[in-house]
């Protein structure tokens, strides 16, 4: 069973950065889907980054372009989202998702069946 567990998250003022990490273990693939997404409460979690584990493939939201960048480090087993120059509507509850081939690194969230539990990004003005 895929166990994903986040963490990085914090407090930080706008035009800030953090780094997320999600550490996944009982992977039994070498190749498959994950991403980063995340949810404000009373909206939908939405996507904000993806990529296909051991390739150059990546996907960003229109909202994070340019100031997220996800990536992987396959040795560990773990998934990074940097993220600069923050702004106040970042704020939200952070998840990574894991998901077997076939996959779509653009996937919506119902796309996803192993979760973490999730960290809070709070980015203040």
């Amino acid at each position: 069973q895929v166990q994903l567990v986040e963490s990085g998250g914090g407090s930080v003022q706008a035009g800030g950065s953090l780094r997320l990490s999600c550490a996944a273990s009982g992977v039994t693939d070498s190749r498959y889907c994950m991403g980063w997404f995340r949810q404000v409460p009373g909206n939908e979690r939405e996507g904000v980054a993806g990529i296909y584990t051991g390739s150059d493939y990546t996907y960003y939201a229109d909202s994070v372009k340019g100031r997220f960048t996800i990536s992987q480090d396959n040795a560990r087993n773990t998934l990074y989202l940097q993220m600069n120059s923050l702004k106040p509507e970042d704020t939200a509850m952070y998840y990574c998702a894991a998901e077997y081939r076939p996959c779509k690194i653009d996937g919506a969230p119902g796309d996803y069946k192993n979760w973490g539990q999730g960290t809070q990004v709070t980015v203040s003005s």
